[in-house]
C-alpha cells in the first residue's frame, strides 16, 4: 500500500539560513522552490530516492517545547564521515553513539530549532529483527 515516505515538511525562520543549511552543511540537492506573487517562500531538499524534506518560511515564531515535530530521522551509509563533513563545514553536531535500537546515532540541529537524527543502521538494528527496543529514557 505504501512505497516509502515522500516528504517531511518543516517551518523556518531564516529561510535563507535553512537553505544553507539544508544545501551547504549537509550537502542535499535542492530539487526546487515554491514561489508566490514572485517572492519565494519555501524549497524541496532531495533526502535520497524519492523522499524530500519540505522547507516552508514560518513567520510567526516556534512555541518552545510545544511542536507537533519532534525531530526528523535521516539514513547515513557512513556517519563518522557524515559527521565529520558536518564539522568541518563549522556546523555543530553529537559524537555517534550505539542507540538503544541497536542503530549508529548523531544529532543535530537546523538554524529554525529542528532537530534532525542522523542514523546509520547494523545488521542487528530492531529496525530490520523486529526486537522490542526497551529503554531507560
Amino acid at each position: 500500500m505504501f512505497k516509502r515516505l515522500a516528504h517531511v515538511n518543516i517551518g523556518a525562520t531564516d529561510l535563507a539560513a535553512s537553505e544553507h543549511f539544508y544545501c551547504d552543511i549537509l550537502g542535499m540537492k535542492k530539487a526546487f522552490d515554491f514561489t508566490r506573487n514572485g517572492e519565494k517562500f519555501g524549497f524541496y531538499v532531495e533526502a535520497g530516492d524519492t523522499t524530500f524534506i519540505e522547507v516552508f518560511i514560518q513567520n510567526e515564531p516556534p512555541v518552545e517545547g510545544n511542536t507537533l515535530l519532534k525531530h526528523l530521522c535521516l539514513e547515513v551509509e557512513d556517519l563518522d564521515s557524515v559527521i565529520e563533513t558536518i564539522r568541518s563545514r563549522g556546523w555543530e553536531v553529537t559524537d555517534k553513539k550505539f542507540g538503544a535500537d541497536k542503530a549508529w546515532q548523531a544529532w543535530i540541529t537546523d538554524p529554525s530549532g529542528v532537530r534532525i537524527e542522523l542514523m546509520q543502521y547494523t545488521e542487528g538494528s530492531f529496525q530490520f529483527t523486529g526486537e522490542t527496543c526497551i529503554v531507560n529514557w
